[in-house]
């Protein structure tokens, strides 16, 4: 018999991106807190509960600008790949947007698989309309322009107390946004599968007619995302 040999990722395809697509941000979430690492975007949440996102980090970060210098919101977006994720750090400011329906346009049209900022955004109704995936810590319509000035691209930023790093994995779904930090992608990814499928034998368990507490117990469902899982008897 001629040895198989095993399927290969098609070219262009990034399986980590691929997988992380699949899983939940609440499973990615158990799998970090079970590895101790801080990845859950805190207060950073979709513009549209319908929005999904993964893709790996384009980061940018912004300063407050001085008094007469031009701006530059928004001038990187020519040299963004396709399917990357935007990560925008403006400090945490409400008072001011980063993001507009122009850059969602451009972002659409070019296939990246969304934006996260920490900060807001504006022109909320065209993302929604185009189905371009937000998230961020609200929005309001005062512009950023002459207000906030660029200070760096592809450099470490930091959204809602996670530090982000480009090439970082993020996936958004209903409930915010995780971070993956590129070295530990693979490790998380198969942990958070492993706790997908837990999850859905017990609740299999459940619908055929096993109480909650065995079922539960059966899948030591209240260590699932301790760091010593594998150690519970």
């Amino acid at each position: 018999m001629t040895p198989t040999t095993p399927p290969t990722a098609s070219a262009g395809v990034d399986t980590e991106v691929t997988r992380a697509a699949q899983l939940d941000c609440a499973a990615l979430s158990d799998a970090l807190d079970r590895l101790s690492i801080a990845g859950q975007c805190h207060g950073i949440a979709p513009r549209d509960g319908k929005f999904r996102m993964a893709g790996r980090a384009y980061t940018v970060l912004y300063r407050m600008a001085a008094a007469g210098e031009p701006g530059s919101v928004g001038d990187f977006i020519d040299d963004v790949d396709p399917g990357s994720v935007i990560v925008i750090d403006n400090g945490g400011r409400t008072e001011m947007t980063t993001w507009g329906n122009i850059l969602t346009e451009m972002a659409h049209r070019r296939g990246m698989a969304g934006t996260v900022i920490d900060g807001i955004n504006r022109d909320v109704q065209l993302c929604i309309d185009l189905n371009f995936p937000i998230y961020s810590r609200g929005h309001w319509m005062r512009t950023g322009k002459g207000r906030i000035q660029l200070a760096g691209l592809q450099v470490p930023v930091t959204i809602g107390g996670i530090a982000v790093h480009p090439g970082d994995i993020l996936r958004g779904d209903a409930d915010g946004v995780v971070v993956l930090p590129k070295a530990r992608a693979a490790e998380l990814l198969t942990i958070a599968e492993d706790i997908t499928a837990i999850e859905a034998r017990l609740r299999q368990n459940l619908r055929n007619g096993m109480r909650m507490d065995e079922a539960r117990t059966q899948a030591r469902y209240h260590h699932l995302q301790s760091p010593d899982y594998p150690k519970q008897p």
